[in-house]
């Protein structure tokens, strides 16, 4: 592989967006891959923005991706992939969880939460929509939520040619690892 693809993950703080960059780094690194990986948490412990950026091929030279130049996003609440969509490519994939958390400005009634986000996002990418938060739930514990987005990230990137199981075994403690191998796996 020369060219290199970028990955964007966004979400709100608490929301395991930058576990998921870890375990994607990891084997991405495994797999023999370059990877530069970039985190910008801005107000992340109060449910800010987090933001992070993965990029990888044979070599990479930088980890920051600009406007129009990310293949693909990983939106674990829906706002987000509005707010960092101008990062993607014309047609590249959205990966969106169709999950919202109220910022204070709606929660205070200043503001509505936007409606029509994921059909928005659809006029301009390709969309993969689920909602990770009733999988991961049905599951039996809504904090695998982001492993359940990280099982379809890596299913519409066709990188199914490396052991994510092995990955998550050998990066997640003993007492989550069955739960979130479901995860993984729970969207097809």
């Amino acid at each position: 592989m020369s060219e290199v693809k970028s990955i964007l993950l966004v979400g709100v703080g608490g929301q395991g967006t930058i576990l998921v960059s870890k375990l994607l780094t990891a084997g991405l690194i495994k797999a023999g891959y370059d990877v530069k990986m970039s985190e910008v948490h801005g107000m992340a412990q109060r449910g800010g923005s987090v933001s992070t950026q993965v990029r990888f091929g044979d070599k990479v030279y930088s980890p920051i991706i600009g406007r129009g130049q990310a293949d693909i996003m990983v939106a674990f609440e829906k706002m987000e992939a509005v707010r960092y969509a101008e990062f993607l490519k014309p047609g590249a994939t959205a990966v969106i969880n169709d999950y919202e958390i109220v910022p204070m400005s709606v929660a205070t009634g200043a503001m509505e939460y936007p409606q029509g986000t994921i059909e928005a996002m659809k006029q301009e990418f390709n969309v993969i929509s689920l909602n990770a938060g009733q999988i991961a739930q049905e599951l039996g514990n809504p904090r695998c939520m982001n492993v359940v987005l990280f099982g379809a990230m890596v299913r519409a990137l066709g990188m199914d040619h490396i052991d994510w199981e092995e990955v998550l075994r050998e990066n997640l403690k003993p007492s989550i690892l069955d739960i979130n191998l479901k995860a993984f796996n729970a969207y097809k």
